[in-house]
């Protein structure tokens, strides 16, 4: 009966009721969408590189490097020569080194020229594999490179096949105004999901780049007879980064401190998890900015919330009379408002989870195509209960005005009906 006379007494002034429950789902819903958003973009941005000890590229920013290279976000503008790519690739210490050319694109999504090393040993997640779901990785001879290897996401979104042909285009811009048609590539192969940028990205062999390159190079020249191979350019060739993975863990030092004071060329070696731990530093001031705005807005929302129930005190005064008449105690006034805010606050906090799964749902494919940034779409995160127990307390605590209030006045009403 408690239960059931607080949601009539709502019902009854359901207008008001409704714009209080809608305002605080929206306050609650911006707390909630900043929690979940940079919780579920660190759990992403960190499953992705953890196969990779280092990241060798020009020097620039450490998270310049460590964006473009794993997350095609932006780009590196300077470059890694090849015979420096074959002098870490030979040093004890290494286990593996993939080099890694980006610049490319098809229908906005990045092209990775590689080997097939890249298949073979890197990593992701929970030290997982990378796995076909359908096909083979492309050929590395230079005279059969024509291939490509998508990744789950492309091949899902466009709809694309094995055996299947597409053309590339020049930079990694959603437009395009320079393609690569002079050389069709054929889909060889489609990779499992992986929840990483790497479902967004096309592969192909660093061969076949460089034939892509050389008979769009020898078309506008002229020369129709492309005659040179790809060992022939070794000397001269150049990749974005390199990817390296050392025998043992304490060799990661030594191996940064060899590319740093590398002479040869301007280089850096970054490891991913210090990059990272660097980012998430930035970010935590803009975090935290967001989060205190989202808190201020929810706490003048539910002192807004407050103030109506205070307001409506005089509009119920015959009603508690009422209540009083028939035996209600002061403190069951009181309990009463408190019930009304607890069920006020409830359908708010269900109203903003839904709303906050129903972006998710909206939002999750268009971070994973354009930013490679996964999230996984709960209705019910991991955050959710501090923030669920921290709000259902601080509305009550708001609600204690007016609950006095109705209590002051069940006395004021019970010493006029004795």
């Amino acid at each position: 009966m408690f239960i059931k006379i607080a949601i009539n007494s709502l019902i009854s002034r359901r207008v008001t009721a409704w714009l209080t429950i809608l305002s605080v789902a929206t306050s609650l819903f911006v707390l909630l969408a900043v929690k979940q958003i940079t919780s579920q973009a660190k759990t992403s941005f960190g499953r992705t590189v953890s196969g990779v000890d280092l990241i060798v590229g020009a020097r620039t920013g450490q998270l310049n490097l460590l964006l473009a290279s794993v997350f095609r976000i932006g780009y590196v503008s300077n470059s890694v020569s090849w015979p420096s790519y074959q002098a870490i690739k030979h040093q004890k210490h290494v286990s593996w080194a993939i080099p890694i050319s980006l610049g490319d694109s098809h229908k906005g999504y990045p092209v990775l020229g590689t080997t097939t090393q890249y298949f073979d040993v890197f990593k992701y997640g929970n030290k997982q594999s990378l796995k076909m779901a359908q096909g083979q990785a492309f050929v590395a001879d230079a005279f059969d490179s024509a291939q490509v290897v998508l990744g789950a996401g492309i091949a899902e979104k466009l709809g694309y096949t094995l055996g299947q042909e597409l053309v590339l285009s020049h930079g990694v811009g959603v437009t395009s105004f320079s393609h690569h048609d002079h050389v069709k590539f054929t889909v060889s192969g489609i990779l499992e999901f992986t929840g990483t940028p790497i479902d967004q990205t096309l592969h192909i062999s660093l061969s076949g780049l460089e034939v892509m390159h050389d008979k769009e190079h020898a078309i506008e020249s002229g020369d129709t007879h492309l005659e040179h191979e790809h060992h022939a350019h070794e000397d001269v060739e150049k990749v974005s980064a390199v990817l390296v993975g050392v025998k043992a863990k304490f060799a990661t030092l030594f191996m940064q401190k060899f590319v740093n004071e590398y002479k040869q060329e301007p280089l850096m070696a970054i490891i991913p998890g210090v990059a990272l731990t660097e980012l998430w530093q930035m970010m935590a001031s803009m975090e935290k900015v967001l989060l205190l705005i989202s808190v201020l807005v929810l706490l003048a929302t539910l002192l807004g919330m407050s103030t109506m129930l205070l307001a409506s005190m005089r509009e119920r005064s015959r009603e508690i009379s009422i209540l009083r008449a028939l035996g209600a105690s002061p403190w069951f006034v009181f309990c009463l408002i408190e019930l009304e805010v607890l069920v006020l606050t409830l359908i708010s906090l269900l109203l903003a989870l839904v709303m906050v799964w129903g972006v998710s749902i909206v939002a999750a494919p268009i971070l994973s195509a354009h930013y490679g940034i996964f999230i996984d779409v709960k209705f019910w995160g991991d955050d959710v209960y501090s923030i669920v127990a921290s709000v259902l307390v601080v509305s009550l605590i708001m609600g204690l005005l007016p609950a006095i209030n109705a209590y002051k006045n069940a006395l004021q009403t019970g010493l006029l009906v004795k």
